[in-house]
Formats: C-alpha cells, sequence, structure tokens
C-alpha cells in the first residue's frame, strides 16, 4: 500500500457497506501473500511435577485424561489396555512419574520418544483386535501441541515463552511471567488484549474501552499497542487494538525483554506481551458464539479448526467476527469485523505455520481524551462515562498482518528458524483537543488526523543443546531486522471551536479545510544479533542464563510537507542479560536478573544549544529477585525490582538537551493463582511502587513521585463451580488502583479507583451438543474515575454488560 489517502466524510457510508467484503478479500490475500514465508517454531516444553485428580476407570479413559491435562503426547494401541481398569491418580507427579503409577501391575511399560512423546507397549493376547484387523494407535495431546500445559484450574499455563531462550516452565524462568490461557479468555468474554492483561496488578491499561487505541502499564512504564509481539515478533500487532478473538495465549513478561524479542518499533521497557495465535487442536471444532455488548452492540464470532493427515501433521484455524450497533457512550455506533486464518504442519523434524489476520473498524463518537491547564492543581471530578467531550467523532482504523515460521531439527539437539512478516495499518479520524481548567471548560480545536504505518519483519536463528563434563547447555543464536514506514497527515480546521464543557459537551464545529493525503514521515530499520546459553546443572537444580543482543537502529524522518528529509540517526547498543534460578526443594525456585532494556534515542529539538545531536539507543537497567512456590495446585511468588531509566531533559542553564534524567521505579510483587479447592479458580496480586525522579532539568523536580505511577495497585479474582448446580459457575473481580500525580511536580493528582466485575457462565447440552451461556457486568456499580495515559486523561468506560451464547456443533 503506498501512502495512506485521506478520506472525506462523505465516504463512511462506502466504508460500512464495503466492510465485509474487504474483510474477506484482505484475509485470502493475506493466505496468498505469506504462502512463500516460513513458520512458527513450535519449542517443546519442559515438564515438571504437578497436582492430579483423576478418578479410578477403564485404563484407556485414564490414560487419556492424564495425557490431556499433563500436556504430553501419548500413544499406545486400545488392544494392550482392553479389560484393564485404573485406580487413577491423586497427588503430585512428574509426567514419567504419573504414568509409571497408573501403568502399575498392569504388565505395560512406557518409553519416552525422541520427539519427546510418550509409547506405551507390552504384551497382547491376540496381537490383533477382534475380527483379525489391527486397531491403529490412540495418540493424545495437549491442546496446542506444543504449547505448555494449563495449570491447575485452567486460567494460566504453566510455562511460556521468552522469545529467543525459548519456551520453558515458569519454575525455570528467572524472570516474572504470567501467561493467560484461551480457556481464560472465552469465560471472561475478553475483547481486546486490554481485557486480558487487566487481569495483573503489574499491568493496568491506560486507556478505555471504545476509545482510539489501547496503552499498558507495565511495571509504572508505558508499553504501546505498537510493542506488543504476534508469535514473537515485534510490528505484526495493530498499533491500536488487537482482537481477542486470535489468541490462544497471552504472555506477559514484567521488566525489559529487549534480548528476548528485540527493541519494539516504540522502544517501550517496561515490560513485553507476546500474543500466541490460535491453532487447530486434534479434536475437530466447529464454534459459533453470539455476543451482546452494552448498548445495544450485537455480533456473531465464527471458530472453525480441523487437522488432517495420517498423523494430523496439517492443520487450519479459521476465526471470524462481526458486530455492530450501539456503543456506551452518547450518540455512539460502532462497526467491526474480524478475520484469521491459521495453518500449519508438523511433522517429526519438520514445523512450519503462518498466520494472517485482518480488522476494520468503524465508530462514530469514540470515547475521548482531555488535557488540563497549566496551574490546575485541583482535578475536576470525572463526568459521566456516556457522555462525550467531543460531540460528533469519527474513526476508523483497518490493520492486515500476515506472518509465517518455518523450524526444522537438523539433528536430535540441533534446530534451525526462519521467520517473516508483513503488516500494513491505517487509521482516519477527527483529531478534537482540549484543555480544561479546574471547573471543566474548556474549547475544542477541531482538526483531521490521518496515519499509516508498513512493517516488515524477519528472524532466522538456532537452537543447539549439549552436555559438558555433566553440565547442560542450551545455546541459542539469531539474527533479526525490523524495518518500519509511517506517514500522516495533520488538517487543522480553520474554524474556531465553541465554548464547552465536560459535563455539558458543545457539539464539535466541522472541520473546514482541505483533508490532506498522508505522507512519508519516517522510516526505520533495526538489525541485531543474539548469542545466548542456559546452563543446567545439579539435576536442573541450578539454571544459569547468560547473553546479550547487540541492536542497530537506523531512522530518517521526512517533512510531511515537502517530503525533505529533516534528519538521520544511526546509532548502536549492545543489551545484556543475566539469570539465576536455584531450586532448594523441587517445587520451589529462587531466582535472580539483570537486563538491560534498549531504547531508540533521540534527536535534540530546534530551539536547544545543541539541535540536530543524535544520541545513542539508551539502556534502561532492571534488578529483580523473587521466589517461586508451586503448592500443587496453587503457585505463588514474591519478587522484588528496580527498573531505571533516563529521561529527556534540557539544562535551564545552557538550554542543552540530554538524557541525563532518571526515573527509578523500585515496587514489591506479590501473587498467586490456582485452584484453591476443588472447583474453586483464584487469581490475586498487590504491587507496591517506590517510582521517583531524578537529576530533572534544573533538579526542579528531584525526589518527586514519578507522574502517572501509582503507590500500590491491587487485583483479586475468584471463579467457583456450584456444586449443587451442574454446570454452574459464578466469578468475580476487584481491580484497585491508588491515586497518581498526573504532572512531574506533583501539583495535580488523580483519585484512586475501584472496579467491581461480577459474571456467570452455565454450561449444558443441548441435542447432544455442548453449549455454554455466559453473562458479565463490568464496572458493576456504574463508578466514573479517571484514566491518565501521558498528558491525557480520558474516563473509564461506564457499566458495560456481556452476553454469550457459544455453540459446538
Amino acid at each position: 500500500m503506498g501512502p495512506v489517502q485521506a478520506r472525506k466524510r462523505q465516504a463512511i457510508p462506502v466504508f460500512r457497506r464495503k466492510l465485509l467484503a474487504s474483510l474477506v478479500g484482505r484475509v485470502a490475500l493475506g493466505a496468498i501473500v505469506a504462502a512463500p514465508l516460513g513458520a512458527l517454531p513450535l519449542a517443546a516444553h519442559a515438564q515438571a511435577a504437578r497436582s492430579y485428580s483423576i478418578p479410578a476407570g477403564s485404563l484407556e479413559d485414564t490414560l487419556s485424561r492424564f495425557g490431556r491435562d499433563a500436556g504430553i503426547m501419548l500413544s499406545f494401541k486400545p488392544e494392550i489396555t482392553a479389560g484393564k481398569r485404573s485406580a487413577g491418580l491423586d497427588g503430585t507427579y512428574t509426567a514419567r512419574g504419573g504414568l509409571d503409577t497408573l501403568l502399575a501391575n498392569t504388565g505395560l511399560e512406557v518409553t519416552r520418544q525422541p520427539n519427546g512423546s510418550y509409547l506405551i507397549n507390552g504384551p497382547v493376547s491376540s496381537g490383533t483386535a477382534e475380527g483379525g484387523a489391527m486397531l491403529p494407535a490412540v495418540t493424545v495431546t495437549a491442546a496446542g501441541d506444543s504449547l505448555p500445559p494449563a495449570y491447575a484450574g485452567g486460567q494460566v499455563a504453566r510455562g511460556g515463552g521468552l522469545g529467543v531462550l525459548g519456551t520453558a516452565n515458569v519454575l525455570d524462568q528467572p524472570f516474572s511471567t504470567t501467561n493467560y490461557t484461551a480457556e481464560f479468555l472465552d469465560n471472561t468474554q475478553a475483547k481486546t488484549l486490554a481485557d486480558v492483561v487487566i487481569n495483573d496488578s503489574s499491568v493496568r491499561v491506560l486507556t478505555s474501552r471504545g476509545g482510539f487505541g489501547e496503552d499498558f502499564q507495565i511495571r509504572g512504564y508505558t508499553v504501546s499497542s505498537g510493542d506488543v509481539g504476534v508469535n514473537g515478533l515485534y510490528g505484526m500487532a495493530s498499533s491500536s487494538r488487537l482482537p481477542a478473538a486470535i489468541m490462544e495465549r497471552v504472555e506477559v513478561l514484567k521488566g525489559p525483554g529487549t534480548l528476548m524479542y528485540g527493541i519494539g518499533p516504540n522502544g517501550s521497557i517496561g515490560g513485553a506481551i507476546n500474543v500466541v495465535t490460535k491453532r487447530a487442536e486434534n479434536e475437530p471444532l466447529t464454534r459459533l458464539t453470539t455476543t451482546y455488548e452494552s448498548k445495544s452492540l450485537f455480533g456473531v464470532q465464527a471458530d472453525v479448526g480441523r487437522r488432517f493427515g495420517e498423523n494430523k501433521e496439517w492443520g487450519v484455524r479459521v476465526n471470524g467476527v462481526f458486530k455492530g450497533g450501539d456503543t456506551t457512550i452518547d450518540d455512539g455506533r460502532q462497526k467491526l469485523g474480524v478475520g484469521a486464518l491459521a495453518l500449519d504442519y508438523r511433522g517429526k523434524k519438520l514445523r512450519w505455520t503462518l498466520d494472517t489476520y485482518t480488522q476494520h473498524e468503524g465508530t462514530d463518537n469514540f470515547r475521548p481524551q482531555v488535557g488540563f491547564l497549566a496551574g490546575v492543581t485541583s482535578m475536576p471530578s470525572a463526568p459521566s462515562a456516556h457522555r462525550n467531550f467531543y460531540p460528533g467523532t469519527e474513526l476508523w482504523l483497518h490493520d492486515t498482518a500476515v506472518m509465517s515460521r518455518l523450524e526444522y531439527d537438523l539433528s536430535p539437539n540441533l534446530t534451525v528458524y526462519a521467520a517473516g512478516g508483513y503488516r500494513e495499518g491505517s487509521a482516519y479520524q477527527t483529531f478534537p483537543l482540549g484543555f480544561a481548567n479546574a471547573q471543566g471548560a474548556f474549547t475544542p480545536s477541531n482538526s483531521y488526523y490521518d496515519s499509516y504505518s508498513k512493517t516488515w519483519t524477519a528472524d532466522v536463528g538456532a537452537r543447539a543443546n549439549f552436555n559438558t563434563f555433566g553440565i547442560g547447555h542450551l545455546v541459542t543464536a539469531s539474527f533479526t531486522r525490523l524495518e518500519q514506514e509511517t506517514g500522516s497527515a495533520y488538517t487543522p480546521s480553520t474554524a474556531a471551536g465553541l465554548p464547552s464543557s465536560i459535563y455539558n459537551p458543545t457539539p464539535l464545529v466541522p472541520v473546514v479545510g482541505t483533508r490532506l493525503d498522508s505522507a512519508r514521515q519516517s522510516e526505520s530499520a533495526q538489525t541485531s544479533f543474539t548469542l545466548t546459553d542456559t546452563l543446567s546443572m545439579l539435576d536442573d537444580r541450578l539454571l544459569l542464563t547468560g547473553g546479550f543482543r547487540h541492536q542497530r537502529v537506523v531512522l530518517d524522518n521526512y517533512s510531511t510537507a515537502t517530503g525533505a528529509q529533516t534528519g538521520a540517526y544511526d546509532q548502536s547498543a549492545v543489551s545484556p542479560v543475566a539469570g539465576i534460578v536455584v531450586k532448594p526443594l523441587q517445587n520451589v525456585s529462587v531466582y535472580g536478573n539483570f537486563t538491560s532494556g534498549l531504547s531508540r534515542g533521540g534527536v535534540a529539538p530546534v530551539g536547544t544549544a545543541n539541535a540536530g545531536q543524535v544520541f545513542a539507543p539508551y539502556k534502561s537497567n532492571q534488578y529483580e529477585a523473587g521466589v517461586k512456590a508451586d503448592w500443587g495446585k496453587v503457585m505463588t511468588q514474591v519478587s522484588v525490582f528496580q527498573l531505571e531509566r533516563p529521561g529527556a531533559v534540557t539544562d535551564p542553564a545552557t538550554n542543552t538537551y540530554s538524557f541525563d534524567g532518571e526515573q527509578r521505579n523500585r515496587g514489591v510483587e506479590l501473587s498467586a493463582y490456582g485452584e484453591v479447592a476443588r472447583g474453586l479458580r483464584m487469581m490475586a496480586s498487590a504491587t507496591f511502587y517506590d517510582a521517583k525522579l531524578k537529576k530533572t532539568a534544573g533538579g526542579v523536580n528531584d525526589g518527586k513521585d514519578a507522574n502517572g505511577v501509582p503507590d500500590y495497585a491491587f487485583n483479586l479474582g475468584a471463579d467457583w463451580d456450584m456444586p449443587w448446580v451442574p454446570g454452574l459457575s459464578l466469578n468475580g473481580r476487584i481491580i484497585h488502583t491508588s491515586s497518581v500525580y498526573f504532572n512531574a511536580a506533583n501539583t495535580l493528582s488523580m483519585p484512586s479507583w475501584t472496579r467491581y466485575d461480577i459474571g456467570a457462565r452455565y454450561r449444558t447440552k443441548v441435542m447432544g451438543k455442548s453449549v455454554v451461556f455466559r453473562a458479565n457486568i463490568e464496572n458493576l456499580f456504574g463508578s466514573n474515575y479517571w484514566l491518565v495515559s501521558g498528558t491525557y486523561a480520558t474516563v473509564a468506560a461506564p457499566r458495560t454488560v456481556l452476553l454469550s451464547a457459544q455453540f459446538d456443533f
């Protein structure tokens, strides 16, 4: 796609009529374009002891249940288990230990295969099944095949991916991570990524549902939507919001992820979020879900998955979403279309995946943001969440991406891989802006602001594991490149705005002026080389991880008015990592890490004494230590961290611009999740911050609290299967965030807020088919409160009802 062409107001009906046609067309086009590309690596996950509660029954049934719960591939012929019974399994076992217990006194044996699967064999009385025909082997595998299995309760997984470091159990990772499952996304009726990550107290969503886009905060630092990874690749996520319909797992790393994933396009350092897309499972899936969302937003989602081939090597998964209707904001209307296609092949040595998704959204009256005049020291109370500060706004968002990855085992100990992807996105919107006084009064200006981005990315590498003198090594080497072009067009109105108020807004004065075509604004290229080694000693009781990523960043800026180059940038830096995991007990790990995040350095702006000076990528250092414990059905963690980030300052005495400022966030994190009792799932976390500014310009704000960072944040969620009503489950969630300062001078603060959510679901069968009814209410008490993103604030979404009916055919 060349520079994005401007859309005029009369184009709105055309956009809406062509929404579905464009959706289908772009999915098909994405599949064709991506066919030559490579695919996603499916790294094997580490097995660890976990708790099982499998009732007595036939040996075939108990083995099948164990295979699914353990997340392993298990093969056996039905005739060798025929007529045999099992006493079941109740307790904590490794995968091998559980199998040995189930097979005790059966005369059967289990053998682990080179690919990590398990084969059960033993004497067979006749050698054939009745009728003389040999029955095929039964294969049991976890959903997604390569993904770590779900932890007790099914809300989070036992492990997850860490980019170049591969996939591992959380007890083996020297970092703080949370890995949300598709089951959790379904039961909370998540619509976008923001609905998922908000369930951790160290992660906050800075924007509100129904706005332009989503920004996140991890450990007190902003992580933009454009810095979210998809299947381990940066640049493939929408810069506005990513739909939950394409997600199988959401992996959240707290702390800089530069070594694991590279520099994000926007240089976020607080943490890393990676989305793992859906893949066809062994069991056929045909699912239709109807949805309702306040005020009257109706939708439908289709999810179809199939595997083909003698050993189900080939997989196809298709997802489609369409919804439209009235939103919770005054006069708000929205239409949304999402389509996703996932293909994969999993052979003994070769694995390949292809993913493509497209989404298109049109919104009349999206949720607004507002600034505050300098000198305001008393925050006006938040207005009704149904109010639109700028009546008459319009927004169109388009995103299409295709990515693929190929992995091949050259030997049992050496794997090579290659990946690539392309994404294009565009946004067209009316762009009003207002700065309110302490009474909430302001006079908005109106304008058009359109933008586009095009991103190419590639990743090639190798992983090798071997032993030297009894010490295990997992060595990885990779090369990555990301190229991105961005463009924009800003058209301010020549008509003056009318006085307005956040409590009683005046309709916007339409933009007067010719809407400009978007023009190139910047071109950037990021290349890196990574080398890491994870050493395992003392029967995996001691794990040491070390490595570095050398990153080069090239950036050219252009004038959108003339096309002339206005600046150039070519700098490089190294980001190291060091981690340690010690397991004094099998279920306890003590860990620590040092990591450096990298962000693109800036250029001294016009008006400073050193205008035009280019600064090297700057490092943000993190020190972290913690303890994780797996109690069988509950996982607990406590961690302490310090994360420092340089900041840009202009010295008032010399007028020199530099990156000599600093923000230092210290914190303590507490978390627990799992199944605390049969049928009762819990997810709880608390984070306490001490975030300070240092080395500020002229020392004016030294020692002040960092703006936008709370002193503490809490989360508590529970999900309960009611024992006296089979199929009925109730859930609830409490999210609390303390007050935050709106500015660095600490003269204006936002009040604390608490959100209460409740829900229920009922699982039953209709004509032999599985049906799940779900109902959730977010912001139960309809609280009105501010959310802060940078120098702007928005009101959180009002009470919102979510209903759905899921049918499996």
